[in-house]
């Protein structure tokens, strides 16, 4: 059994807690020691059936290999939270639950996290720490870029390039042929039918842009 611990204490991090119980249901292979939060309130405490072992700390003071799961959904956060416990000893597993469809030639990367019911056709490639929530369908020929976010329920048509740190909102549409600049946001169930720049927010049917941020904004955002 591999030691596990999920990095984030809230829905997402109890959501992953089950995928893997689910996954030890077919093949035993993850111990999952707890919860790591940040915030000092949470510690101590359970969230779900696992209690808060500690804080980003906890990684980096270990002296023996821990594989981490990063469950936060905003990408920003995300990208910090990998920084602060990224080190020789950390390891990063990609977490697809076994229900997920995938067809052929589908590559994911390092850190990936696939909620229940999603489905992956073919010729597809998916980044590092991206995260997909339950039931996005993603197409041929698509590209999800490191950092990005499919909310639950996302449809992504084929030979769609989602940017680095995109954050797609709950039940959004994108159609075929579509570019999505990196660190940008589409609202729920907005329909991107044109191509959006980098640093932008879209949203509604067609998606325009309401609101547009200055490069590396992530790096400061602390939502």
């Amino acid at each position: 059994m591999n030691e596990i611990v999920i990095y984030g204490a809230g829905g997402l991090g109890r959501e992953v807690a089950q995928m893997l119980e689910d996954l030890n249901a077919l093949e035993p292979r993850w111990s999952v020691l707890g919860f790591l939060s940040d915030d000092p309130a949470l510690q101590g405490t359970r969230s779900g059936d696992l209690p808060v072992i500690g804080s980003s700390e906890w990684v980096r003071t270990r002296t023996q290999p821990i594989s981490v799961v990063v469950a936060v959904g905003s990408p920003a956060l995300k990208h910090r939270l990998v920084q602060r416990v990224r080190c020789p000893l950390t390891a990063f597993p990609t977490i697809v639950h076994p229900s997920v469809t995938m067809g052929g030639r589908v590559s994911v990367g390092e850190g990936t996290v696939v909620g229940a019911g999603a489905v992956f056709t073919v010729d597809i490639r998916v980044g590092a720490f991206v995260t997909v929530g339950i039931g996005c369908t993603i197409s041929h020929d698509d590209v999800l870029c490191d950092y990005a976010t499919l909310a639950p329920g996302v449809n992504v048509s084929g030979a769609v390039t989602v940017g680095e740190g995109t954050d797609v909102g709950t039940g959004s549409q994108v159609i075929q042929g579509i570019s999505i600049g990196e660190w940008s946001i589409v609202g729920a169930g907005a329909v991107v039918c044109r191509d959006l720049p980098a640093n932008v927010t879209a949203v509604g049917v067609p998606a325009k842009t309401i609101k547009e941020r200055p490069s590396g904004w992530h790096r400061d955002h602390h939502a």
